[in-house]
């Protein structure tokens, strides 16, 4: 099976930049349909598919997913979210968007963070 090539630090970046951007509000032509974060954005590559056209085995976010989640409907939903591990099914769970939309804000800031700095340490090793 082919694995999404796209690098998955631009990925986290440009999720970062559609959320920051209002990306999960409430759409003008369905605004009573909830939207789901992952799924309702380019980091899905099912996004804008009227069906699964790939299998989520071969998403780049099922790196942060627990081998025991994998399998799971929606495996990006299964990422755990801060240092307690609530996932974000959790936070959609309670109801609060914003609260949500935090989590996963916060959590791609962190992602973005460590993944920058391992890359600047194996360059920085590399250089020498």
């Amino acid at each position: 099976m082919a694995k999404d090539d796209r690098d998955i630090l631009e990925l986290l970046r440009d999720e970062l930049v559609f959320i920051e951007q209002g990306g999960y509000g409430r759409s003008v032509r369905s605004p009573w349909l909830p939207k789901s974060i992952f799924q309702d954005s380019l980091t899905c590559l099912n996004y804008g598919y009227p069906y699964r056209a790939h299998p989520c085995a071969e998403c780049r976010l099922l790196d942060f997913v627990g081998p025991q989640d994998r399998s799971q409907p929606v495996p990006c939903h299964c990422i755990p979210l801060n240092d307690v591990g609530t996932t974000l099914e959790e936070f959609e769970l309670e109801g609060n968007e914003s609260k949500t939309v935090n989590a996963v804000r916060n959590w791609l800031r962190q992602k973005i963070g460590q993944i920058e700095a391992e890359r600047s340490e194996k360059f920085w090793q590399n250089v020498d």
